[in-house]
C-alpha cells in the first residue's frame, strides 16, 4: 500500500523518512510550494523593532524558518525578548534549531488531541496581558493555518488574533514567506493519475494541499481513493473532492502509521 505525503518539500522528506522506517511504502508529492517573503524588507524592518512585541506567533515551521532565515548577522536568537508562540512540535522543533530558548517558546503538549490555534490559546490565554503587541507570522495566503489545522480562508490564525485582541492585545500580521501550487512534471501527473484508483493512500495536512491537487487534475474523479487528514476541516475538504473513505489522525508519525494501516 503506496502512501502519497503532499506536504511542502522539506517535511514531505521527513514524513516520508518516518513512514519508511514504519515500514510503509511512502513517497512525496509536493503540493504546496514555500519560497521566501515577497516584501524582504517588511521582515528586516520586524527584525529591527523586536523589541516592541512581547510576543511573535509562528502559523507553522515554514514560517519560523523563512523568518529566521532573514536574521540580521549578528542576531542571536537565545537573547531575543518575545515569547514565541506555535501550535505544534514541527515549529518548536524548528524554533530550537534557530537559536530559541525552550522556556520562551509556549505551544500545545506533544500529546494533545490536536495541534492548532485553539490548543495554543488554551496554553496561552493566562499569559496574554492588556497591553501587549503581538505579531503573528503567516504565509501569503488565506488558507495559510497553523499545522495540522487545514482550516479554510484563516480561520485559525484570524481565530487566534480575536481571542488576543478580546484580551486587550495588539496585534500586528507579518508575510515572512508565500505559498502556491507548484507546477508537477509529467511524471508526477502520471503518478496522480495512478494514485487517484489504485489503492494508495493520500495523506493531508493541508487543505490548500487538497484544493491544488483537484486544480491540477482537473476531471479527474477521487471516488476510488483513500486519504488521511491531520485534521477534522481538512478531512471535510478531501471528502467534498470525492475522497473516500478519509481518516481523522493527529500528526504524530505513530497516529499516522496507525491510520493508514486501518485503511488496508
Amino acid at each position: 500500500m503506496r502512501v502519497i505525503v503532499t506536504r511542502p518539500g522539506p517535511q514531505a522528506g521527513k514524513w516520508v523518512n518516518a513512514l519508511r522506517a514504519a515500514g510503509l511504502d511512502a513517497l512525496a508529492l509536493p503540493l504546496i510550494e514555500i519560497v521566501g517573503p515577497p516584501d524582504p524588507e517588511q521582515v528586516w524592518d520586524v527584525w529591527q523593532r523586536l523589541g516592541s512585541f512581547d510576543a511573535l506567533m509562528f502559523v507553522s515551521a515554514n514560517a519560523v524558518e523563512q523568518f529566521f532565515a532573514l536574521q540580521p548577522q549578528g542576531t542571536v536568537a537565545s537573547d531575543l525578548h518575545p515569547y514565541f508562540f506555535v501550535t505544534g512540535p514541527g515549529s518548536v522543533a524548528a524554533l530550537l534549531k534557530a537559536g530559541a530558548q525552550r522556556n520562551r517558546i509556549a505551544a500545545p503538549d506533544e500529546a494533545a488531541a490536536q495541534f492548532d490555534s485553539e490548543a495554543l490559546w488554551a496554553v496561552v490565554q493566562t499569559r496574554v496581558q492588556r497591553g501587549w503587541r503581538v505579531l503573528i507570522v503567516r504565509g501569503n495566503t488565506d488558507s495559510d493555518t497553523p499545522e495540522g489545522a487545514g482550516a479554510s480562508q484563516g480561520v485559525g490564525r484570524d481565530w487566534f488574533a480575536a481571542r488576543l485582541k478580546e484580551k486587550g492585545a495588539a496585534v500586528d500580521f507579518l508575510v515572512a514567506y508565500e505559498r502556491r501550487a507548484p507546477v508537477l512534471t509529467a511524471n508526477q501527473l502520471a503518478l496522480v493519475q495512478v494514485a487517484a484508483s489504485d489503492g494508495s493512500v493520500w495523506l493531508f495536512s493541508s487543505s490548500e494541499a487538497v484544493t491544488n491537487l483537484c486544480a491540477m487534475a482537473a476531471g479527474q474523479s477521487w471516488q476510488q481513493a483513500r486519504a488521511v487528514a491531520t485534521h477534522a476541516r481538512i478531512a471535510e475538504a478531501a471528502r467534498a473532492a470525492g475522497f473516500d473513505p478519509v481518516c481523522v489522525s493527529r500528526p504524530a508519525i505513530s497516529d499516522l502509521v496507525a491510520s493508514i494501516e486501518s485503511l488496508a
